[in-house]
């Protein structure tokens, strides 16, 4: 059974002025189960996790088997060419370093206090 948001597996996303780098938890396999796709500044991560055992002898479960699909648009704001990724653990990191003109655009935005 899924976590009950539907989003499997759960990701983290942090971002530097250089470089995009999402996170996925993916316990139980191994980097020959994961696909990771970059197109058009979507990433998309997929796999399967097979069950160990068959369902006639399995008398509880709250893990989670069968196909996932997680898809984020980061924009076009990536080195398609970098793109790196990484699996150790059961911790899928994908390194996205983003594009020269990307750096130069970032900008801080000032926030108001209310008055």
């Amino acid at each position: 059974m899924p976590p009950l948001n539907g989003t499997w597996p759960s990701v983290e996303f942090s971002e530097t002025d250089k470089e995009i780098r999402v996170t996925a938890e993916i316990p139980g396999l191994d980097e020959n189960d994961i696909e990771v796709m970059l197109d058009d500044g979507v990433l998309t991560l997929r796999g399967e996790k097979k069950a160990e055992t068959e369902d006639k002898d399995r008398q509880f479960s709250e893990r989670y088997y069968g196909r996932f699909e997680r898809r984020f648009s980061l924009g076009r704001e990536v080195e398609d060419d970098k793109v790196a990724a990484a699996f150790k653990n059961g911790v899928l990191t994908v390194t996205l370093p983003k594009t020269t003109k990307a750096q130069a655009n970032a900008k801080r935005i000032a926030i108001n206090g209310s008055k």
